[in-house]
């Protein structure tokens, strides 16, 4: 990034004392006018959704929660096989944000065996990706017809995409 912007970077190190590292980055054009986006506001939920969260990273689930939970019910679980547990006893969401890489049980897995038992809680199923995928997850997500969130995710963008699909479909169970 620093030579891109056409810097350059010396370190220097003592064993025992520490590193000594500088970055140095050509002073900008003064003349060039920088342009402070926009932040467009995020729709507000016409109701109060549930919202289920699947990650096995917990530092995700609790952003995840203390973003929505203002706006929505969000109930969390750390695998996939929690996520098909509460399925199995009858549980249903507006939102399941379930995380692709995942130990035993994927994101694929989850969503392969809702497609069998209840194709419209898979519907309602938005991807939460790193970025690392395995070959088969690759070619599952570029089939998946469902929404795809990138980590580190927008926080308003994912509010306004949680919000519009909460907003846009009926209540779970009506």
């Amino acid at each position: 990034i620093v030579t891109g912007l056409g810097g350059t970077i010396e370190f220097s190190s003592v064993v025992g004392k520490g590193s000594t590292f500088r970055v140095s980055l050509p002073m900008a054009d003064s003349q060039v006018p920088v342009a402070i986006p926009r932040k467009e506001r995020v729709p507000i939920a016409h109701r109060r959704g549930r919202v289920l969260v699947v990650d096995d990273d917990e530092m995700i689930i609790h952003c995840v929660e203390r973003v929505l939970s203002a706006e929505h019910e969000v109930k969390t679980v750390q695998s996939g096989d929690r996520a098909l547990h509460l399925f199995a006893a009858g549980e249903r969401f507006d939102v399941v944000l379930c995380d692709v890489m995942m130990p035993q049980v994927t994101g694929e897995d989850l969503y392969t065996r809702l497609v069998a038992v209840d194709p419209v809680q898979a519907a309602r199923v938005i991807f939460m990706t790193g970025g690392e995928f395995t070959p088969s997850a690759r070619t599952f997500l570029d089939s998946a017809p469902n929404h795809r969130l990138e980590k580190p995710f927008d926080v308003e963008g994912l509010r306004a995409l949680v919000n519009g699909l909460v907003s846009s479909q009926p209540t779970v169970g009506a």
